[in-house]
């Protein structure tokens, strides 16, 4: 799924492209009834076409962005496994697009944080859940990881144009303002803990073993990939955070 005003601007091209529709997405006909074609399962709505044909032209862009980044990302590669005239019936350009691909990324992280169970136990241990979900979280999709670190060089330009992006973003804050009241209510965390801050130092310990896997296994022999070793580095970083957000001053 594309942001708000993405989905307004591929609207508009619909209506102007009806004509030029791509096969996959042209109405089906209407087929007379049948044991056959009872048989088969429901065909898809427009919709559900239009987004299956955009997440599929998202999947292929991603891997071409985080390869290559923007600069070195090109079109044609990625028409080579869609279609061309797929990608632009959906997206004005290669910019949009990879718009398209960096609001997805945040979009699955910050669904996947709202799908931590934090309303049992103690504040402290839905910390703790929430923190080693998220190291668990970079390193399975490293792909949010290097298109962030790409974003970075470009000054977050492109990001400053996906307007609902930021409040979006603001939903793990929410969470954590939650958890920090609890925390503080149960006298388990110290006072004043400000949620960006803890978002902060989560997210820069869940991220390095991602960003650096390859360099630090080459100067200290440590391979940050396995299973065994990211559950290690979720305890760790888990055990860091809440021995912060702990502290008696």
């Amino acid at each position: 799924m594309v942001p708000a005003a993405m989905r307004g601007q591929a609207d508009a091209r619909a209506i102007a492209q009806e004509s030029s529709l791509p096969e996959d997405d042209a109405p089906a006909p209407l087929a007379e009834a049948s044991a056959a074609t009872a048989a088969k399962p429901p065909r898809r709505s427009r919709a559900e076409t239009r987004e299956a044909a955009i997440n599929q032209i998202v999947d292929i862009a991603t891997q071409e962005f985080v390869e290559k980044g923007l600069a070195g990302a090109r079109i044609d590669e990625i028409a080579g496994k869609a279609t061309k005239r797929k990608i632009y019936y959906y997206f004005d350009g290669k910019e949009e697009l990879y718009r398209a691909v960096l609001e997805r990324a945040y979009r699955r992280v910050r669904d996947s944080e709202a799908q931590v169970d934090i309303t049992t136990g103690t504040a402290e241990q839905a910390l703790r859940r929430l923190i080693e979900h998220d190291v668990h979280y970079h390193a399975r999709h490293p792909e949010l990881v290097r298109l962030v670190m790409n974003e970075n060089i470009h000054h977050a330009q492109h990001l400053k144009q996906i307007t609902e992006l930021p409040s979006r973003n603001h939903s793990v804050i929410d969470i954590l303002r939650q958890l920090i009241s609890r925390g503080e209510a149960e006298g388990s965390f110290r006072v004043g803990i400000d949620p960006v801050d803890l978002h902060f130092n989560m997210t820069a310990l869940a991220f390095y073993n991602v960003s650096n896997q390859f360099t630090f296994a080459h100067n200290f022999g440590v391979d940050m990939t396995s299973d065994s070793a990211l559950a290690h580095r979720a305890r760790q970083v888990a055990d860091i955070i809440i021995a912060w957000v702990t502290r008696k001053d």
